[in-house]
């Protein structure tokens, strides 16, 4: 096979070896494998952690080679633990068809984001509108719901600049096998997320750097002549007899449109249950619920990395666990070392939490999610019924936790024995600096969630000791892990089942999962209007 990118993987070298050892190991296999290294370019491609000898921790690369085009058996490529390597840049291509005005973009999220981006750097002059406010007005709205429970339903942690995952802990981590991944590792570093994310294999940001890389893309769109729109929330979309959309119609006002990207977010409830109402093509889809788990970030630490624990090298240990039930899986979900449970409320009378962490990770406590699959059966199998699940379960999590935004806590002593009986102790739970209420998950979480994180508990500590510490504290509701529903599009297009030129996109929309594969979403939603339409400019 013709090659000009190789990783050479599985590279196993203490924690204190340099990049330079580890590139003179490729250097080493490749040459066994007779690669012409002529002007050769080594880079780290990918970094992890090997823990499972505690005494002999191991960092684990893949080296990434740039050589000169020749060809090499594909079979010999495997026995030297060496693989090709697709990278990819967008394809951008321009179609024929005239826009009847700018684009428009509902929301801000990674999906919405990248969207805007790379139709913007292509001439097409964007309007992305954002239901909530900026990264400040966020913020700011973030505090007053910590301090003193008001919560604002347009500007919170699910709505606004950047969307849920600018108040999360900024995890890159993504499931889909995409060369467009290091595309999107490239674009955040550029606007000034740290270099290491485009190696390591559990790549964060942090919330505190996010929040400005999203600054930045936002002044990026505007400066090439896009238009982005807070406190903008879309009520209506406009369609001609074929479908097409020629307006919107916001909170402030119509204004026109010559395609729509819908990167609505996982959360935008009342958007889906307009679209359900107004004949677009909507499937309900499995989703997740549970709590949240909390331990001392140094009891994980120690747990997972021994006489290790600690070395500023590792930093903070992180897992990820899966259970199965005879009916289901139950797993770990977007773990943050020293971080906090953050209330991401976006409804009235609903509590819902989620992990966030800073760049640091510096917090006394290590949170996950612990949540049991839902299936379509479970709720009755339509859209609207799955939002009502996700909404009913929030909402009894809020009487459970007492109201005014405190959560439901126990410990994971009283859990497993089915007490509820003792307060934290040496784990202080860091929702709203503890501003939580002692009560059974009995009372807002479905029977077989209870049941199934319980054996999943007992099963993790299997693999980490002290998982089931009975200091632990589990904190609920935790509901939102991805939208409840699919806006069916088609697989070539992307275009929404029944219109030319709407195009779902990103994890509101069903097909992503997180913020990488939420931004590549956008990008090809982007590049598939791009494929129909000649630019503005």
């Amino acid at each position: 096979m013709w090659v000009e990118n190789l990783t050479v993987n599985n590279i196993k070298l203490p924690i204190n070896a340099s990049f330079e050892e580890a590139f003179s190991v490729a250097r080493e296999r490749l040459k066994r494998l007779k690669v012409d290294l002529t002007g050769a370019d080594f880079k780290v491609f990918k970094k992890s952690v090997d823990a499972r000898d505690k005494g002999d921790i191991k960092f684990v690369y893949s080296i990434a080679a740039s050589v000169s085009g020749q060809n090499i058996d594909e079979k010999r490529l495997s026995e030297y633990g060496v693989s090709s390597l697709a990278i990819a840049s967008p394809s951008v291509s321009y179609g024929d068809g005239a826009l009847s005005d700018r684009p428009v973009i509902v929301g801000s999220g990674p999906a919405g984001l990248f969207a805007a981006l790379i139709l913007a750097e292509n001439g097409y002059m964007p309007v992305l509108i954002e239901r909530g406010g900026s990264v400040s007005e966020r913020k700011e709205a973030v505090k007053r719901l910590r301090s003193f429970g008001i919560l604002d339903p347009e500007t919170n942690i699910q709505f606004g600049a950047g969307g849920a995952g600018t108040f999360s802990d900024g995890k890159l981590i993504t499931r889909v096998n995409d060369p467009l991944c290091s595309y999107v590792m490239d674009k955040l570093v550029e606007f000034g997320a740290p270099e290491d994310i485009r190696y390591m294999a559990k790549p964060h940001v942090g919330t505190d750097i996010l929040s400005v890389v999203v600054d930045r893309v936002i002044e990026r769109i505007i400066s090439l002549g896009g238009t982005v729109l807070f406190h903008t929330k879309l009520l209506e979309i406009e369609r001609d007899k074929t479908g097409r959309v020629v307006s919107v119609v916001t909170n402030n006002g119509k204004m026109p449109a010559g395609a729509l990207i819908l990167a609505v977010g996982h959360s935008a409830r009342d958007t889906y249950e307009y679209l359900i109402d107004n004949g677009f093509s909507i499937e309900a889809k499995p989703f997740s619920v549970g709590m949240r788990i909390e331990h001392l970030t140094d009891d994980i630490d120690k747990a997972m990395y021994g006489d290790f624990a600690g070395d500023e090298r590792l930093g903070h240990a992180e897992y990820a666990l899966s259970h199965n039930t005879k009916e289901r899986g139950v797993y770990t979900f977007c773990m943050c070392p020293g971080g906090e449970v953050v209330c991401a409320a976006s409804e009235y009378e609903g509590v819902v939490v989620n992990g966030m962490s800073e760049r640091a990770r510096d917090g006394a406590n290590s949170n996950s999610a612990v949540v049991c699959s839902v299936f379509k059966d479970d709720f009755g199998a339509t859209p609207r019924a799955a939002i009502d699940y996700q909404r009913r379960i929030e909402k009894s999590a809020y009487i459970a936790g007492g109201g005014n935004y405190r959560a439901p806590y126990i410990t994971v002593g009283d859990f497993l024995d089915g007490k509820v009986k003792n307060e934290y102790s040496r784990v202080k739970p860091s929702f709203r600096d503890s501003t939580v209420t002692l009560a059974s998950p009995d009372s807002y979480l479905p029977s077989f969630v209870v049941n199934g994180i319980k054996g999943a508990i007992l099963s993790f500590d299997k693999r980490i000791n002290g998982f089931a510490s009975k200091t632990a504290v589990l904190t609920g509701a935790e509901t939102r892990t991805s939208a409840p529903i699919r806006i069916l599009r088609d697989r070539e297009t992307n275009l929404a089942l029944g219109s030319p030129n709407i195009y779902p996109a990103g994890e509101g929309a069903g097909y992503a999962g997180g913020i990488t594969s939420a931004a590549i979403d956008g990008i090809r939603c982007a590049c598939a209007l791009m494929r129909a339409y000649k630019p503005l400019t």
